[in-house]
């Protein structure tokens, strides 16, 4: 079994959704973790809450370096920290685009930045980013969503190139559709909230919605130390959607 009990873990979103389910798979496997979110009063009992804004570079080397000195170093880096937006190409402006590109991939590019640093140092580095199916399969009304998930895709892999002679291993998960407050959010703005919940879940192969814990638990599967050959992984959480092409279910 893993020794988890010396991994320093920093989640980002680490309050909410995936990253607070993140936060408690790695506690329950006796990492230490920082929390690290815009309200970091919803981390995980026994978890660091630490303010910090993704955009927002001084907020983040702070927060980092925060969470460093409570911790003692940092091994783990899982970028979670994410935003949505909807709509075809034509649907938003120049500064939508901007904002949501802005946390979805800098946010990545600021965090790891700033933790570089103490990864270097450490015996057990692997930065872990949250992706999505939308960076593999066309999603209609997501363009702006699915071009920032594609770029953190490729980012990715670029990163786990960039380290891999330096032992820090970059991997990604892409979940499906997942079960999260913002998913609820959606929802809730339809006309019909169950008939698109329904839609949402015949949309997955395994026909229901993927749980945070189930990407929680293939993140702490990414940051485990044991699997020093797996790096540069894009690692699918989203019930076949990606590779499945099976037939309608007979009504």
């Amino acid at each position: 079994m893993t020794d988890y009990a010396r991994i320093r873990a920093l989640v980002t979103g680490g309050a909410s959704g995936i990253g607070k389910a993140a936060a408690r798979e790695l506690q329950s496997r006796g990492a230490q973790v920082a929390g690290l979110d815009l309200d970091p009063s919803g981390a995980p009992d026994g978890a660091i809450g630490v303010h910090c804004d993704v955009a927002d570079d001084a907020s983040v080397r702070a927060a980092v370096q925060e969470a460093a000195d409570r911790l003692g170093g940092i091994d783990v880096v899982v970028n979670n920290a994410g935003i949505g937006a909807q709509g075809a190409v034509t649907d938003n402006d120049d500064d939508e685009w901007h904002r949501v590109l802005d946390v979805n991939v800098l946010g990545i590019v600021r965090v790891t930045r700033a933790a570089m640093p103490h990864l270097q140092q450490s015996d057990a580095a692997a930065v872990v980013n949250t992706c999505s199916i939308a960076a593999w399969a066309g999603l209609p009304q997501r363009a702006l969503y699915s071009a920032s998930k594609g770029a953190v895709q490729a980012l990715t892999l670029a990163m786990a190139a960039d380290y891999v002679r330096d032992g820090i291993r970059v991997n990604c998960v892409n979940p499906g559709t997942v079960d999260t407050p913002w998913v609820g959010r959606l929802l809730d703005t339809a006309d019909d909230p169950r008939a698109e919940r329904a839609a949402l879940e015949a949309r997955q192969p395994t026909g229901r919605l993927v749980q945070p814990d189930d990407v929680a638990r293939a993140i702490a599967y990414l940051a485990d130390p044991a699997h020093v050959s797996t790096t540069g992984t894009v690692l699918a959480v989203d019930g076949g959607m990606h590779g499945l092409r099976v037939r309608p279910a007979q009504a």
